[in-house]
């Protein structure tokens, strides 16, 4: 199982953690919502559980619940700006359908 980052978005957790001031990494996950099941959770992992798992790219990790990696594994996280909007993006392989607003998917 795996989880990849970008170099964007690995410089973008790189730049949060560091204006934060503490913190480990990021923490990824998904949760039941929306018209299509699942939405995508994006926090500051600030330790690490026996039921976590670690990825990491460089000096950023990646901490996933153990749980949540059927629904992850093999992500690659990207980070886009397009003029003043930013959003980290999720390229997903087990998605196998989104909702017409794209805020929630179906594995």
């Amino acid at each position: 199982m795996a989880i990849t980052l970008t170099e964007a978005a690995a410089d973008r957790v790189e730049r949060f953690i560091a204006k934060r001031g503490r913190g480990v990494g990021v923490r990824l996950g998904v949760r039941k919502t929306g018209c299509s099941g699942f939405a995508y959770v994006v926090d500051f992992a600030d330790d690490v559980t026996d039921g976590d798992q670690v990825f990491e790219h460089g000096t950023v990790k990646v901490v996933v619940a153990r749980d949540h990696l059927p629904y992850l594994d093999g992500t690659e996280l990207d980070f886009t700006r397009q003029g003043v909007n930013e959003t980290f993006v999720f390229n997903n392989p087990n998605v196998r359908d989104e909702c017409g607003c794209g805020e929630s998917f179906t594995v």
